[in-house]
């Protein structure tokens, strides 16, 4: 995060009193507190530019904004100004499906091939999907085809065309309905499910059924026509900061591909609270706030900001479950934009927090801090209670019986052998990193915290009957607030005994490089090179490859049902040959091995061709090319990137605009485009 400076606003603030209730109150302390948070998310927490609103009873009553649109000019955020809102968007597509269900056009928990009869997978048990399996992320899918999904200034819908096809030969990692594990996929079907039922493009059936009687003018599909100006202005912090990145096109709109204002977005909530029953029933409303997370295996009932309804994130959302509040969230991201939406539907509030540059995690707690400052001046609740504080943890005797804990742990991704010794366990960083690595001591109740007390690790057997380590955790950030998260972070897995044939496949792969050749050259994930490449790791002795069962010399199965976020996005490793090459195919997308990567010439002058099947042509950069500047003149349709020998991205011609970079010794390149756009490239010394 960055060092801690202070900001000055630059937006003055909108505080409409329109209901009786606001005109009678001193709104003051949420105004400030509001204006406190949103300078600390932009001065310390990455963000560029953050706008809110508060609605009350059918009127927004507060409505301001932080930071700038665009760095250059310093222009201030607007009312109007729009943002990606990311994974909001899942609250408007389950919408969309409960308004088809409002009108008999379908029914829930019929299966999903009633109404998509092209709906194949080679997995039986995907004839026992739902739509509302879909909803509350239970469908056992695997998560994501995330595949040129995410674009810079293309419109491109081969993600959403394609998804249907690629399933086509995937299993599930679950049985429908055992458990709730996010997943993107599922919220891409109900898309197709609106437009196959409703006869409309889902843009279409948006502008239609949503935006026309709620007169919303900004809340819009990639697809749609509107000036792009109105977008804030993205940055990376991989490349210049001050320099704008292009449009981002998240074309997944069931997932997450809308782009919106957060007026508009606290309009939207009106229909999810089931005061707009001209759009959705109360009826529907009320459905997507039930507590589905209880239908299969969960964590727990501890606060938590995870808990599913019909498209929600959080239904019982911490910490207004202290308050005898029920609350109800959605939160969202893209590479670029960040999106928080929190609503009370018993007291018909929300809030709604967009930014360019963060995390929905800050926009998240900014909604509830602001949001119980708010109820706190109306009067629902006396006081705000104190952040919770914790003991340094204390080490007492351990029962022998947990030493049976010890052994091989999975998630998504990876394999980790935890071991319980002395009433100690260490464990490396978890969730994602927030939580760092650290060792833990047996504290009691079955529990092993930290030295700081705030973060608590127990071992549950669920009623499926697995063994799952349970984190829970109080994340602070200084200046914002804190939060609570609980889940399973791992899951215990069984040795996986190899042979020897087996063993001599599968050793040469551990700790290799492969690199994407499907994605297109306007991807936004050549921003981040780990998005483009893939690094295994083989684990011989229990057999596992990047948390996979090896079950072949050539294939690694997806080996764990993690519920909450840590199972999401699985994924299975089938290597293959072709002329001598190895590939690795994950999702349908295929990846070349690094020892097959060419080095670039080192001759003044050469070209690259991309080949006829469209892939991606990646080079090393070896001693003879290294510390050369490389121009390159590249057709419209083309582009390149650079990155260094740590994956650092030096140059990406599609978002700089700049065909010029000094190659840095052991670093690669990668050229896209179109099948047969040619590329000169020129290399002089610096």
């Amino acid at each position: 995060m960055k060092k801690m400076i202070s900001v000055v606003m630059t937006a003055a603030l909108l505080a409409i009193p329109v209901t009786p209730a606001f005109a009678q109150t001193n709104y003051d302390t949420v105004k400030e507190k509001a204006q406190a948070l949103a300078s600390k998310i932009v001065s310390n927490y990455g963000a560029s530019g953050m706008q809110y609103a508060i609605m009350d009873h059918g009127s927004i009553v507060v409505s301001d904004s932080a930071g700038v649109y665009d760095k250059a000019t310093k222009k201030p955020i607007t009312k109007d100004t729009m943002f990606g809102i990311g994974s909001v968007s899942k609250i408007y597509v389950s919408a969309a499906t409960m308004m088809l269900a409002d009108s008999n056009q379908i029914d829930i928990d019929k299966p999903l091939t009633t109404y998509i009869k092209d709906f194949k997978m080679s997995d039986e048990r995907y004839q026992k999907i739902t739509p509302r399996m879909l909803m509350n992320h239970s469908s056992g899918l695997y998560g994501t085809h995330y595949g040129n999904g995410m674009l810079f200034d293309d419109n491109d819908t081969q993600n959403h065309d394609g998804l249907l096809a690629r399933l086509q030969s995937e299993h599930l990692k679950a049985n429908p309905g055992e458990f709730s594990v996010y997943c993107n996929d599922g919220f891409q079907l109900l898309e197709i499910l609106v437009e196959r039922v409703s006869g409309l493009s889902y843009s279409k059936f948006l502008e239609t059924y949503v935006s026309k009687p709620l007169h919303l003018n900004s809340t819009k599909t990639p697809l749609d026509s509107f000036d792009r100006d109105k977008l804030a202005k993205t940055y990376s912090p991989a490349m210049d900061q001050a320099l704008p990145l292009p449009v981002e096109n998240g074309n997944v709109f069931g997932a997450g591909g809308l782009y919106s204002t957060a007026e508009e977005l606290s309009k939207f909530a009106e229909v999810l609270i089931g005061n707009r029953t001209d759009v959705l029933s109360e009826k529907s409303a009320k459905s997507m706030q039930s507590p589905e997370y209880r239908n299969g295996v969960w964590v727990s009932e501890e606060a938590n900001s995870f808990n599913y309804g019909l498209g929600w994130d959080a239904v019982r959302l911490a910490p207004f479950h202290e308050y005898g509040i029920t609350a109800v969230s959605k939160g969202g991201d893209t590479p670029m934009y960040h999106a928080t939406l929190t609503a009370i539907p018993e007291h018909d509030i929300s809030i709604a927090v967009l930014s360019s540059g963060g995390s929905s995690l800050f926009n998240s707690i900014f909604a509830s801090q602001v949001l119980l400052e708010y109820i706190k001046a109306k009067g629902m609740i006396p006081n705000i209670l104190p952040d919770k504080t914790f003991e340094p943890a204390l080490k007492v005797d351990m029962p022998s019986e947990l030493l049976s804990y010890s052994g091989l742990y999975g998630s998504v991704g990876k394999t980790v052998h935890l071991e319980i010794k002395n009433g100690e366990i260490d464990l490396p960083a978890l969730f994602g990193g927030l939580v760092p690595p650290q060792t833990y001591v047996y504290t009691g109740n079955g529990q092993f915290k930290n030295k700081a007390g705030n973060t608590t690790v127990s071992f549950d057997q669920a009623k499926n009957k697995k063994i799952y380590l349970k984190l829970i955790f109080y994340p602070n950030f200084p200046g914002i607030g804190q939060t609570v998260m609980t889940m399973y972070e791992y899951e215990k897995l069984d040795s996986n005994p190899l042979n020897q044939a087996m063993k001599t496949s599968w050793e040469p792969r551990n700790g290799k490089h492969y690199y994407a050749l499907d994605e297109k050259i306007t991807s936004t994930f050549y921003l981040s090179p780990a998005l483009v490449s893939k690094t295994i790791s083989v684990d011989l002795d229990q057999g596992y490859a990047s948390g996979a069962k090896i079950v072949s010399e050539n294939k690694a199965v997806n080996a764990v049902q993690i519920p909450i976020m840590n199972g999401r996005d699985a994924f299975d490793l089938n290597f293959y040959v072709e002329n001598g090459t190895e590939y690795l195919k994950i999702d349908d997308h295929s990846y070349i091995n690094e020892d097959a990567i060419q080095p670039i010439y080192e001759g003044n002058s050469s070209f690259c061709v991309i080949p006829t099947n469209g892939q991606a042509v990646w080079y090393k950069i070896d001693e003879k090319s290294a510390n050369r500047t490389m121009t390159v003149k590249a057709p419209a349709s083309g582009g390149f990137a650079v990155y260094d020998a740590k994956g650092n991205l030096v140059n990406f011609s599609k978002v700089s605009n700049n065909l010029s970079a000094v190659l840095p010794e052991g670093g690669t390149i990668v050229f896209g485009g179109n099948a047969g756009d040619v590329f000169a490239i020129h290399l002089k010394d610096a």
